[in-house]
């Protein structure tokens, strides 16, 4: 059965989808951490991050960078902090935050229920830094 990244890739789920290629799409995620914590992930349906070909590696770490700065612009962050845990989702991908401080990096902060408003504009946010 195809991952829900799979499927929002596909256009078979919705997902606010941030930057697209031909190797990698990064979207908003559904729980997010802090506004704009966006993910990166390959097209291609491998579960551990580890196991990823070395060119879809070098195509996910080039988005996170491009992504990683037009989320510094828009949210003027300390730092835009990376993460990989990959529990949630059996489909490797790349957790990027806008943080001030390292406590920020916690997993039991995400908001489970945001206000779709609030991620269609970090969202929109995001795409315009991207601009």
């Amino acid at each position: 059965m195809a991952s829900v990244f799979t499927r929002i890739i596909k256009g078979e789920l919705p997902g606010r989808i941030v930057y697209s290629d031909e190797h990698t799409v990064a979207l908003l995620t559904i729980a997010p951490i802090r506004p704009g914590h966006t993910l990166v992930v390959p097209r291609v349906e491998i579960d551990r991050w580890t196991d990823l070909p070395d060119d879809v590696q070098a195509g996910v770490w080039a988005t996170a960078a491009t992504v990683g700065r037009a989320i510094a612009r828009a949210y003027q962050p300390q730092r835009v902090a990376v993460m990989v845990a990959g529990l949630e989702v059996p489909h490797a991908h790349v957790h990027l935050l806008p943080i001030e401080n390292e406590s920020q990096l916690d997993f039991a902060l995400a908001d489970p229920s945001p206000d779709p408003a609030d991620l269609d504009a970090a969202a929109a946010r995001i795409r315009a830094a991207l601009s």
